[in-house]
């Protein structure tokens, strides 16, 4: 039996599967136990779940007592997680290297629990990587925060009264989140330049219409790991860094910042000294305040007034899109239970490199060579 809970985190509206889904797994003989109103936050009915195959239980305790395999978004509470029989598997965010110590519940309850947060960034893993399709809307989510939150146009305006220039955005790092903010405020018209410390990423930068801002010695490849990402930096690097976009985050009337590191708190791009420098009215969208943010004065799920900046902190920004949001986390999961199941039954072929990074825990035991590797 697959159970699906209603997510219980703080401003968590996204489902973990949606009716689509059911329909899909029922179709190939599983059982779906969904808890009454899992999907009402995200516009999926109850009926819409029935329809699909599923069976809708009001009790939480007994879906969580009698699953096999517990899907969902955010990592369950340790409540939760005690409810849930030995042996059964948990396939959702787990965030190991942050929560070391779920990580330990995970192991003494012999809960076998799949990271949607540690599937490697490959080809093969692409319809899985959770990660990438939560960002994508991050990015889209943020330049709309940030249009929304300034006090002028973004496009350029042509009126009898005069020509309005366009707006001009900054984004910082360039991963999904980064690209995916890019494409949003050139299609809302404003001028665009971007930086990462990857210079790989310069043609993606250019191909979406934005600028790339270069230092006259890039970090090259170094600065990216194998998975992707861009690498911690040193000290010195992060000084060069702030000095080489000082002046263009003065001019910005948006700056979106993007950058993480995984299992590290994220960098500061954007000291108070800068901020200080900008044009009163401007803003700055951290989409990493969450993991303490890139901009210094940043406070998570607020927006702070700094000599006329607006620095904004949203929190969980993908649930603000959560139908779609939704949607597309279903199909992550559903991709990966496909390669998990074996005639109805989670087979943990760890020769798969994804099936083994995935997999924190199983049978009481650390697995994920991932997670080993970069747990503190």
């Amino acid at each position: 039996m697959i159970g699906v809970c209603k997510e219980t985190e703080q401003n968590e509206k996204r489902v973990t599967i949606t009716p689509e889904g059911v329909k899909k797994l029922t179709g190939e003989g599983q059982e779906i136990v969904v808890e009454s109103g899992a999907g009402v936050d995200s516009s999926y009915s109850d009926e819409a779940y029935t329809e699909a195959g599923a069976t809708i239980e009001p009790s939480r305790e007994k879906i969580l007592s009698e699953c096999d395999i517990l899907l969902a978004v955010q990592a369950p509470a340790v409540e939760d997680l005690k409810k849930m029989k030995p042996g059964s598997v948990l396939i959702s965010f787990i965030w190991p290297l942050q929560n070391s110590d779920y990580v330990d519940v995970l192991k003494e309850l012999n809960i076998s629990g799949l990271a949607m947060d540690t599937i490697p960034r490959i080809s093969r893993a692409q319809s899985m990587d959770a990660l990438s399709s939560m960002s994508n809307i991050a990015g889209y989510k943020a330049a709309l925060l940030g249009a929304n939150q300034l006090d002028k146009y973004l496009p350029m305006m042509m009126t009898a009264a005069g020509t309005i220039p366009p707006a001009k955005v900054l984004v910082l790092g360039a991963g999904v989140a980064g690209l995916q903010a890019i494409a949003t405020a050139k299609r809302l018209g404003a001028v665009v330049e971007a930086f990462d410390i990857r210079s790989a990423v310069k043609e993606q930068i250019e191909s979406l219409g934005a600028s790339f801002i270069e230092a006259e010695e890039d970090a090259g490849e170094d600065s990216e790991t194998k998975g992707g990402y861009a690498k911690e930096q040193t000290e010195s690097d992060k000084e060069k860094q702030q000095q080489l976009v000082h002046d263009h985050v003065a001019k910005s009337d948006i700056v979106i910042t993007t950058a993480l590191v995984p299992g590290r708190p994220a960098p500061k791009l954007i000291p108070k000294a800068m901020v200080d420098d900008m044009k009163a009215g401007s803003v700055i969208v951290d989409i990493a305040a969450e993991q303490g943010g890139n901009c210094e004065l940043t406070k998570a799920g607020e927006t702070v007034l700094h000599n006329g900046v607006s620095i904004m902190g949203p929190l969980n920004i993908p649930s603000m899109l959560a139908f779609h949001a939704s949607k597309l986390y279903s199909k992550n999961q559903l991709s990966l239970l496909d390669l998990l199941l074996e005639n109805g039954k989670p087979n943990f072929n760890f020769d798969d490199e994804i099936i083994v990074n995935a997999t924190v825990t199983h049978n009481g035991e650390l697995i994920s060579p991932f997670v080993k590797e970069n747990m503190q």
